[in-house]
């Protein structure tokens, strides 16, 4: 295991204050309205994604 750089530190910080500003931010949603809900889970998997590629240990020799 590699210890964190202040680099990827603050990347995992900036990735997960990005989902919890979006969850904060959702207010009432027309559970009727098809296009809504799949551009929120479209939104959701997409702050995942940053938040497990920030969390991801680094390959190679340059970690």
């Amino acid at each position: 295991m590699t210890h964190p750089t202040p680099v990827r530190e603050a990347a995992r910080v900036v990735a997960i204050e990005a989902a919890r500003a979006y969850v904060a931010n959702i207010g009432p949603i027309d559970l009727t309205n098809p296009d809504v809900l799949v551009g929120h889970l479209m939104a959701a998997e997409t702050l995942l994604m940053e938040i497990v590629a920030a969390h991801d240990e680094p390959t190679g020799t340059a970690a």
